[in-house]
């Protein structure tokens, strides 16, 4: 994919990706996004109903998530790239650092995603997420299959 980063937008949305999988919060992640950028996450198995949020939600729901995993990790298989928006394919996993419904401590979730950034003066001004969760089973399940 290193041909993929020649353009300057999917150079930053792959350093997100990568901050991201680090649990960045704060003004380290805030300097990814212009500070009208809205993220919108469509309905999904985490979050049925979906979730739209502004950038002072979002890097408050960021050091949420630094509470429920204890590791993380986004791979971005593809991107594309044009004018001002990137779509890109990425895989995420993350390992629970607590129990979560059903899901208990130590579980790792999957997700395939669909992300389409948008972006204003060199940052993200609009996220939208297609989060696509392999089977989420409790830990006990897993024997039984």
């Amino acid at each position: 994919m290193s041909e993929l980063h020649e353009h300057p937008n999917i150079r930053t949305a792959v350093r997100y990706h990568q901050a991201v999988s680090h649990f960045a919060a704060g003004e380290e992640l805030a300097a990814f996004f212009h500070p009208d950028a809205v993220h919108t996450q469509l309905p999904n198995a985490l979050f049925p109903d979906g979730t739209v949020r502004r950038l002072p939600d979002l890097i408050a729901a960021a050091q949420q998530g630094r509470k429920l995993l204890a590791e993380q990790h986004f791979e971005v298989i593809n991107a594309v790239a044009a004018g001002a928006q990137v779509a890109l394919e990425v895989t995420w996993s993350g390992t629970l650092a607590v129990s979560l419904g059903d899901l208990t401590a130590g579980q790792v979730l999957r997700a395939h995603i669909a992300a389409f950034l948008e972006f204003r003066d060199g940052k993200i001004i609009a996220q939208r997420n297609y989060d696509c969760y392999e089977r989420l089973r409790p830990a006990a399940s897993d024997s039984l299959i």
